[in-house]
């Protein structure tokens, strides 16, 4: 019994150290600089969200976080390296919502994209937006929508090409209006928009952030956003749920992602001072043409789960494939 007596504040002392641990982990975090990791080239809107968001929860966080673009494979190669590094909150991942969608359109990936990921933060969304011409006789979505079903396989569209949401959204598009429209492809979001205000095509989706500069200058007419409620940044603009599609609702985000394993304290401070840097450039982000995509971890993650259910019955069902 003595002997017992003599354990038990050794015992004590252990399992404080054990629950004390994680909490000693997150207080010391971060120490060292933190790797925020990106799949697409520099100079477009996900390159300037994430160095933008960086910057600034670097900031509170008494950290440096240095963005670091490695591309290749329709974003999977930068997600991949994230998810074979140690969990520790030093290495993240920044991905679009074409991460979702990999999941379906590459039949082999290197990783789990549910299973090999911790969920951190929401950064921002943005509608795709249907556009056409300025001096397109198409004044509202009805009227296009109108004239395409009146003679099939006579309207076409600009395609960017390639397997991005913005190709799904307008596949989804014409499935849910149940169009003959012919899509005319072109090598990225540029030439596609080139040829839209050159009169060359009938109509365009695309990005807000790709066409909300074009809209301002009057060379551009959006007559539909893909959300179920309107964009701030384009609020005179219907949702095509209000325009005969009810349930519609494709929205493009960008969020950020630890290995799996990250400890918990850790993705918590982290989704504090990510959230915290969103409210902070919400008016920066406005200019961009996205907006704050607040919320939890968890609730990040459960985006993640329902965007890759989702893509993956569209993809199938068009028999789509990047690989």
């Amino acid at each position: 019994m003595q002997s017992l007596f003599r354990i038990l504040p050794i015992l004590s002392a252990a399992i404080t150290l054990v629950v004390a641990a994680p909490a000693a982990h997150a207080q010391a975090y971060p120490n060292k600089p933190i790797r925020l990791v990106l799949g697409v080239a520099p100079g477009g809107a996900a390159d300037i969200l994430a160095r933008l968001i960086g910057q600034k929860a670097g900031e509170s966080l008494g950290q440096t976080i240095l963005v670091e673009n490695r591309t290749g494979a329709g974003g999977t190669i930068g997600a991949a390296s994230v998810a074979k590094s140690p969990a520790d909150g030093y290495t993240l991942a920044f991905v679009t919502s074409g991460h979702a969608s990999n999941a379906t359109l590459f039949s082999k990936l290197p990783y789990d994209t549910l299973k090999d990921f911790a969920a951190v933060s929401g950064v921002a969304y943005s509608p795709n937006v249907v556009v056409v011409n300025a001096q397109s006789k198409y004044k509202e979505l009805k009227d296009l929508v109108a004239d395409a079903r009146a003679r099939p396989g006579k309207l076409n569209y600009a395609s960017a090409g390639g397997t991005g949401l913005v190709t799904l959204s307008a596949e989804e598009f014409r499935h849910q209006f149940k169009l003959d429209v012919v899509p005319i492809s072109y090598k990225g979001s540029g030439p596609a928009l080139t040829a839209l205000m050159a009169n060359q095509v009938d109509f365009l989706l695309d990005t807000v952030p790709g066409v909300v500069s074009h809209v301002a200058a009057g060379r551009l007419r959006a007559i539909g956003v893909t959300t179920r409620q309107r964009s701030s940044v384009l609020p005179d603009v219907p949702t095509i749920a209000e325009q005969g599609a009810p349930g519609f609702d494709i929205l493009g985000w960008f969020g950020i992602l630890a290995p799996a394993g990250t400890p918990k304290p850790i993705v918590n401070r982290l989704n504090k001072e990510f959230q915290q840097a969103e409210g902070e450039l919400k008016e920066r982000f406005k200019e961009l043409g996205v907006e704050p995509l607040p919320g939890s971890p968890e609730e990040f993650g459960r985006l993640i789960e329902s965007e890759v259910a989702r893509w993956g019955e569209v993809i199938k069902r068009l028999g789509l494939k990047a690989d």
